[in-house]
């Protein structure tokens, strides 16, 4: 790249990566326990090694696992190098902008149009996919395929996973309080009466625990079951002051105002994950990308189990996204790099990911390994909810207003200002974050 166009991507990437720094360990996989070997600058290893950067060291077992066969296979190493989410963009802005990108990597829906924007830093993957008798993309979800191309529709990643979101419920709380397990047919209010009937502030224990950065789980999957929208279909208007919008978040409020949940320091200071594992909160809502994190810890292996979000008026609907392989187009090793996402995307890859518990995958058909990982979970609860789906909404420098947003919704959460004001004063922000990107 010039001297200004790399002047032009570092003023580009700035802004969004400041806002990325803050976004929720907890979204699309990324999951940070730090206990692998870290990479911080994303430079290629200098032993000839293929570099793959990920960011979620709780699927790095599975992935090696993974890339052996692929080693066996080709003769090609890899070297997995798992950067916390909370650094992963800035050493990837810091690696492209560099000119030392890693060969292959993860991208996510929130910053792909960022790099989409150049023409020399994602590898198009597109002659290699139309001639691979390995991928095929009418196998894979259509918005996670369209998610990964450019405006010209180059493909620049292949999809590598696919999740929805679910509610999580400690039975033996349920038990206790001599309440019945969520139904298949359950409504948010029946939610809400639920909530209720688990809280004892004087035992700590409340019957949920929604915040700001449980977005993908819980409140992005509530407006849209209201009928309300996140962002507009063409991407231009925010839909935060729709009626049906501003309805769904007032459902969220009313639980709040209920006494359901944790007072909010107590839930900002702690993930939802952690409230569920100590007893505190009966329900929590999780991502698919969650599990293996779930399912390490024994309190929530013991007591807990899985079931369908509720239904709004128009019905129940999870958010659903996924990660994608993408590979440098700098580098050096751009041939062996696409030969990995060949295989990574393949069938039997994909089909592998699933039987690992890595994630669900993205390839049909391919994810009934992952529910049977855990048989005594009602993970068919997550493949089940594909059918009620609604694409993750992001547009062009969605990482801009997003921190915006989570700004804002702290008012609402904390009780420091009505929904309904918070989620109109938002719209105004955002669609002035809109108008600047078209």
């Amino acid at each position: 790249m010039n001297g200004g166009r790399v002047m032009k991507l570092k003023k580009v990437l700035a802004a969004v990566l400041a806002a990325a720094m803050t976004l929720s360990m907890a979204a699309c996989g990324s999951g940070d326990s730090g206990n692998s070997k870290e990479n911080k600058d994303g430079k290629s290893s200098s032993d000839g090694k293929l570099t793959v950067a990920i960011w979620d060291s709780n699927q790095e077992p599975g992935l090696k696992e993974i890339m052996d066969k692929f080693t066996e296979d080709t003769g090609v190493e890899v070297d997995i190098q798992v950067t916390p989410w909370k650094d992963y963009w800035t050493m990837l802005e810091a690696a492209t902008t560099g000119g030392e990108m890693p060969d292959v990597f993860w991208m996510h829906s929130d910053q792909i149009a960022t790099y989409a924007q150049y023409d020399d830093i994602l590898l198009d993957l597109s002659d290699k996919i139309e001639k691979s008798d390995k991928i095929d993309l009418s196998k894979y979800p259509e918005s996670i395929v369209k998610t990964y191309q450019n405006e010209d529709g180059a493909q620049l990643a292949i999809p590598k996973d696919i999740d929805t979101c679910a509610v999580w419920y400690n039975k033996t709380m349920f038990d206790e309080a001599g309440v019945p397990y969520p139904s298949e047919d359950w409504t948010w209010e029946d939610f809400r009466e639920t909530a209720k009937k688990l809280t004892n502030p004087e035992k700590n224990q409340y019957g949920t625990a929604i915040t700001p950065n449980a977005y993908q789980e819980s409140w992005y999957s509530t407006i849209y079951a209201y009928g309300g929208k996140v962002l507009s279909d063409d991407k231009k208007k925010s839909g935060f002051d729709d009626p049906k919008t501003i309805e769904a978040m007032q459902m969220i409020e009313n639980i709040i105002k209920d006494g359901s949940m944790p007072e909010y320091s107590v839930m900002s200071e702690n993930s939802t994950t952690a409230l569920m594992s100590a007893g505190t909160v009966a329900m929590t809502f999780q991502g698919s990308w969650a599990l293996t994190d779930l399912m390490d810890n024994d309190y929530i292996k013991e007591n807990c189990d899985v079931a369908l979000l509720p239904k709004g008026p128009e019905g129940r609907k999870s958010i659903t996204n996924g990660l994608g392989w993408a590979a440098s187009a700098q580098g050096d090793h751009t041939e062996e790099a696409w030969q990995l996402i060949e295989y990574l995307g393949s069938e039997e890859a994909q089909k592998q990911q699933a039987d690992l518990g890595v994630t669900m995958s993205a390839y049909e058909g391919t994810s009934e390994g992952w529910t049977e990982k855990y048989p005594d979970k009602n993970l068919q609860a997550y493949i089940d909810l594909m059918n009620d789906s609604q694409p993750y909404p992001s547009s062009k420098n969605t990482q801009v207003w997003f921190q915006a947003m989570l700004d804002k919704m702290v008012d609402g959460f904390s009780g420091k200002k009505p929904m309904e004001s918070v989620c109109k004063d938002f719209a105004k922000e955002m669609n002035g974050f809109l108008a600047e990107e078209q």
